[in-house]
């Protein structure tokens, strides 16, 4: 029985190393649970730096005054649009890319990948020039007071300008995770994370020649520490070892893929658009009770944030996997991979979510110590993590969909549980029945509730396995 323990315990160390190390692989053959475990580790990692961009901004932030954690959510609830149109892009993109991986076609792959940059740098430019002009006006009309949009503005104008670093990560290490090799992914964000914790309080505190920035320092170092991992992402595509490499033959402009990846993407960006626009209504909510209720809100948002990206690792496995196996002619292998992804995903947001009820007034206490502030952000930490069970199910089968190409089944989802239903219960919650921001926060843990029962229904019918991308 020791021995047999000792063996298990040595196989997990050797594939976590394995995993760690990375490379591409072909997950169309051989055990799932590895399969799974090779992916699913990079992907967490990747996730939880991901996560850390929030977290460490708003450590630092709230050091400032409340005002500015209230900038640094406002603006986040708007930049979010281009965090919907990056994610929706990298969805289409490691559906493609997955799918010539599953087929043996590297060079195709290469191809889409490099189209897939040409139009983030395009719609980043366009973003870019619109946020940076019209910064204050973002504020204003979001609900910032002029106080708050006077001490902000430069913050939310850093961060559109910078839009293209966003844009480019996201997409990027879609490139890789496509190809099996997430990695490169998890690296890339490694150094851009080490960048961010190490400039955070230089730009926003001062040291030396470099002055005191305020809130805005933290956009900058955001933005530096995100635009150099996506100098190493491009080095390994075009200097790298990786099936898929970007050289001059495949740097062309291709108006057949282009259209075809725009096609998969836009149901990937409606539903994040349908899901941003539906959290931006209810962040203007929250802003009727005040900034302290709304930075309250935002200090809890990012906890959470820091608990379901490891959990969207999770689920980009799922993709990958569905991905490379629709691609292997092998539908069956694809939803075995689902089905055991999710439970694993339920396994660890479970534990989260005790973790998160039994200690939400330490995790929040980390962010602040001002008591209104507190009360709201504990509030909302224990009532959203009610339906983390749901949002572990959800996440895994609406990446599933987006894995093999069917982004237009989460995107009616999404309008229907964000918007025929969140939005207006959350307002008659919170402003009709006067529950306050609680009405908010039980109306976000009920929808994602909703949205993983439907997910579940309409996988089990097995449409998806016959999408053709």
């Amino acid at each position: 029985m020791r021995s047999r323990l000792f063996h298990i315990i040595r196989s997990i160390f050797f594939n976590f190393r394995l995993a760690i190390k990375g490379g591409d692989a072909d997950f169309t053959t051989g055990s799932i649970d590895k399969a799974i475990f090779m992916l699913s580790v990079p992907m967490v990692l990747e996730m939880v730096m991901e996560s850390l961009f929030a977290v460490v901004d708003v450590f630092f932030v709230s050091k400032v005054s409340v005002n500015a954690v209230a900038t640094v959510g406002l603006t986040e609830s708007v930049i979010m649009i281009v965090y919907s149109i990056a994610v929706g892009l990298s969805m289409a993109t490691t559906a493609l890319v997955a799918r010539r991986v599953g087929e043996k076609k590297p060079k195709e792959a290469a191809v889409v990948a490099f189209q897939a940059i040409v139009i983030a740098l395009t719609l980043s430019l366009i973003i870019g020039t619109l946020g940076g002009v019209f910064a204050p006006e973002i504020l204003r009309l979001m609900g910032g007071d002029e106080t708050l949009i006077a001490q902000g503005y430069g913050y939310t104008r850093v961060i559109f300008l910078g839009n293209a670093t966003i844009m480019l990560i996201f997409l990027i290490n879609a490139v890789f995770r496509g190809a099996g090799n997430a990695s490169i992914a998890m690296r890339s964000l490694w150094l851009s994370n080490i960048l961010n914790m190490i400039l955070d309080p230089i730009f926003i505190f001062g040291l030396g020649p470099i002055p005191e920035m305020g809130v805005e320092g933290a956009a900058i170092a955001t933005t530096i520490g995100r635009g150099t991992g996506v100098i190493y992402q491009l080095y390994s595509l075009v200097k790298g070892k990786g099936v898929i490499k970007l050289t001059v033959d495949v740097m062309k402009v291709n108006f057949d893929v282009i259209k075809n990846l725009i096609k998969v993407s836009i149901g990937g960006i409606l539903q994040f658009l349908i899901e941003t626009a539906s959290w931006i209504f209810l962040v203007r909510i929250m802003a009727e009770f005040g900034s302290a209720a709304l930075a309250g809100y935002q200090i809890a948002f990012r906890i959470i944030v820091f608990s379901l990206l490891p959990s969207w690792g999770m689920s980009n496995a799922a993709a990958t996997l569905v991905g490379q196996n629709l691609g292997a002619k092998k539908p069956d292998r694809a939803e075995k991979s689902v089905w055991k992804t999710a439970l694993y995903n339920v396994i660890f947001l479970t534990g989260v979510g005790l973790i998160f009820f039994v200690f939400a007034k330490e995790f929040v206490g980390v962010f602040t110590e001002t008591g209104e502030v507190m009360d709201n952000g504990v509030l909302a930490l224990k009532i959203i993590c009610f339906g983390y069970v749901f949002f572990a199910y959800g996440m895994v089968m609406v990446q599933a969909f987006n894995g093999a190409g069917d982004t237009r089944t989460p995107t009616i989802i999404n309008v229907l549980v964000f918007w025929i239903f969140q939005i207006p219960f959350g307002y008659w919650m919170a402003i009709i029945l006067d529950f306050g921001p609680s009405g908010v926060f039980w109306a976000i843990a009920i929808a994602h509730s909703i949205v993983a029962v439907v997910g579940i229904i309409l996988f089990k019918r097995g449409k998806w396995k016959l999408v053709e991308v």
